[in-house]
């Protein structure tokens, strides 16, 4: 298979992500109680499957398919490896503070992650981050028109905030 197979399987994935965010968003602004305690079962090994292919896929991308992770890239790396790691161990092994845990490491690469895509729109907004060498507006590949590597981890990184803060509730 080559290379453009798996960009576009990865940016369909991220998509459908994406779409699973904004579902269980609609479900908990709808009161959708019984679908959102259905979802609830199943969000913390979501939320792991979720944050460990997006990190083999940032592994693949950067070490078979060799495109160079730029400083952002590393900053939203530093925040996906141990969330998906912490979460497959949480779906084992629960702990109490797991919510916060992973909403505040999901929250910074998400913020890392948002304004890297930006970035890759508006190469102005450069505060100084990024290197010369390897500039973060650099996209290797984009899909649908704006579907790039930040966007893909954005996207995992907010389904996974959606899916592990979903409040627990009773069935009606």
């Amino acid at each position: 298979m080559n290379n453009e197979v798996f960009e576009l399987f990865f940016s369909m994935l991220s998509l459908g992500t994406l779409g699973l965010g904004l579902v269980v968003i609609f479900a908990r602004l709808t009161k959708a109680n019984n679908f959102l305690l259905e979802v609830k079962k199943i969000a913390l090994p979501l939320a792991a499957l979720i944050t460990t292919t997006s990190m083999l896929g940032s592994l693949y991308f950067s070490e078979i398919v060799n495109y160079k992770p730029c400083r952002l890239c590393w900053y939203q790396r530093a925040a996906m490896y141990p969330l998906a790691i912490f979460l497959i161990v949480a779906v084992f092994k629960k702990f109490k503070f797991t919510k916060i845990v992973v909403a505040v490491l999901a929250l910074v690469g998400g913020s890392v992650s948002t304004y890297h895509w930006f970035l890759e729109r508006f190469p102005n907004l450069d505060a100084g981050v990024c290197d010369a060498e390897l500039p973060c507006e650099f996209v290797w590949f984009e899909s649908f028109g704006f579907v790039t590597l930040s966007f893909m981890a954005f996207t995992a990184f907010f389904t996974t905030i959606v899916l592990v803060t979903i409040p627990e509730m009773e069935k009606k």
